[in-house]
């Protein structure tokens, strides 16, 4: 593994623990939600690095997925939080 591969992951990771310590800690709803899309953001991020380090082209593919699906999710928490309904 080389060194920029090293710091990529420990710089992923710490991110994915503070974004968990927000989640968990919160003090508002909508930190709550920005902090789960910025770990969906991550995961992303973890997929890529994997796919650069195996070569394996199918890690893209859950990258888009996962990012699509992040992507979905957050709007219709944000819409919930709001108060809106799904179909306005």
């Amino acid at each position: 593994m080389t060194p920029f591969e090293q710091i990529a992951f420990a710089v992923l990771i710490l991110s994915s623990a503070l974004c968990l310590y927000r989640v968990g800690r919160g003090p508002t709803a909508p930190d709550r939600t920005v902090a789960i899309d910025i770990l969906g953001t991550l995961v992303v991020g973890f997929c890529c690095l994997m796919a650069w380090r195996t070569g394996r082209d199918y890690y893209i593919t859950i990258a888009i997925a996962w990012a699509l699906i992040s992507f979905v999710g957050t709007l219709a928490l944000a819409k919930y939080l709001e108060g809106r309904s799904y179909d306005a």
